[in-house]
């Protein structure tokens, strides 16, 4: 599949410029982004750029994604159900 993305001419310049493989991060970013919102697995994160497993979790550091960190719900759940037994 390929994707388009239009930008003005001086931009595009400066990112490939600045960026070793634009097409490449481009990619990346995309599919970190859905794996990110849950639209994605991580295998299909893995297959979709070709590469290994302990790769994707370097990669995912890379772009900020750490799978262990608690969400803010289920903090607030565990906070509640502490609550709920320091009351009794």
């Amino acid at each position: 599949m390929s994707v388009c993305i239009n930008l003005p001419s001086a931009l595009e310049a400066q990112f490939r410029r600045d960026v070793l493989d634009l097409d490449q991060t481009a990619k990346e970013t995309l599919l970190v982004d859905l794996y990110r919102r849950g639209t994605i697995t991580h295998h299909e994160l893995s297959e979709s750029l070709g590469i290994q497993r302990f790769q994707v979790e370097e990669l995912l550091l890379c772009y900020g994604v750490i799978e262990d960190l608690p969400t803010a719900e289920s903090v607030l759940q565990q906070a509640a159900e502490l609550e709920s037994r320091l009351a009794r």
